[in-house]
């Protein structure tokens, strides 16, 4: 367990240090309350153990912001259990209304030192699988079910932080619209079942050909019933271009038989994709003109990429 010692009086820290290690545990020491409070974002231990009585910042002013800032984080709460020279009733009372969790006098007996940071330990333990719990939680609230790429929902709040971004940095930004060619046609003649292999099959290649890119910021998103996104902030031109490219390559390598897929007798995808070098106007003009270029793909024959670099002025509606 990681735990962090905050306490003015050198000899009283380096005592309890010492007991605590011995006991195995992984500690860290803080001069004053404002020490504390940096070392605490720094360390991110499972307990503190808080003196209240200190220079530049006490205890309890400690706690406050200790508290402030994990209001600030997702689940976040860390046991603070204040330090005194007497352990009464109505010193525990006064260190629970200052946001502290326990009390505990300096010169506790080993036995209760060594029963207390059981305790801390066993709570640390449940910290860590509630933690577990909450973020896989998040995770599949943030995917797609049946695909397993990021749901709409998601992929929306994440292109308006990367545009956010991109606006504050001038920095470059392109999207890709991918739609499976003749998807009614394949579920009519396969079966839904059928159906919804093939969706879990391109996303995966879609999936695929955006990891294999290099492009850490890219990712990928289910959009809609056949209908796929790639977001592209600060990419390059030739990066973007050659990604379109892929990934409709990645989908027609799958070679998954399609009968219904006039010319070419396998799934394939048409993607239209739209850069701009230099963020401008609104993101929703963006996606407009990736979609008018997927449709556009789709009249020049399927199974290709067609894409176009936007000036500026061009993205002001």
């Amino acid at each position: 367990m990681k735990i962090l010692v905050v306490d003015d009086a050198q000899s009283v820290a380096m005592v309890l240090t010492a007991r605590l290690k011995s006991f195995g545990h992984q500690v860290l020491l803080a001069e004053n309350g404002a020490v504390a409070v940096k070392s605490f974002r720094e360390f991110a231990p499972d307990l503190v153990l808080m003196d209240i009585e200190m220079p530049v910042m006490n205890g309890f002013d400690a706690t406050d912001n200790i508290r402030k800032f994990e209001a600030s984080q997702e689940w976040a709460w860390t046991p603070i259990i204040f330090l005194t020279g007497s352990d009464t009733t109505e010193n525990l009372v006064t260190a629970i209304e200052a946001g502290g969790d326990d009390l505990i006098a300096k010169n506790a007996p080993e036995p209760v030192l060594r029963a207390k940071m059981k305790a801390m330990a066993r709570v640390a333990g449940l910290r860590q699988k509630l933690a577990c719990a909450n973020a896989n939680l998040l995770e599949q609230a943030n995917r797609d079910g049946l695909t397993g790429l990021l749901n709409r929902r998601h992929m929306d709040q994440r292109t308006d932080d990367a545009w956010a971004h991109a606006c504050k940095s001038d920095g470059s930004f392109a999207v890709l619209m991918i739609d499976i060619d003749n998807f009614k046609r394949y579920n009519d003649h396969y079966g839904h079942q059928m159906g919804d292999d093939c969706l879990r099959r391109v996303a995966t290649a879609i999936e695929n050909a955006t990891r294999n890119s290099g492009l850490s910021r890219a990712f990928a998103a289910r959009y809609g019933g056949e209908e796929f996104a790639v977001i592209l902030p600060q990419v390059k031109r030739g990066d973007f271009e050659l990604l379109a490219m892929s990934v409709v390559a990645a989908v027609r390598n799958c070679a998954l038989p399609h009968v219904q897929n006039a010319n070419w007798g396998i799934v394939t995808t048409s993607l239209g994709g739209a850069f701009i070098p230099r963020v401008s106007g609104t993101l929703g003009a963006l996606f407009r003109t990736a979609d008018q270029h997927l449709y556009a793909a789709k009249d020049n024959g399927r199974n290709r990429a067609q894409t176009c670099v936007l000036e500026v002025e061009a993205i002001t509606s």
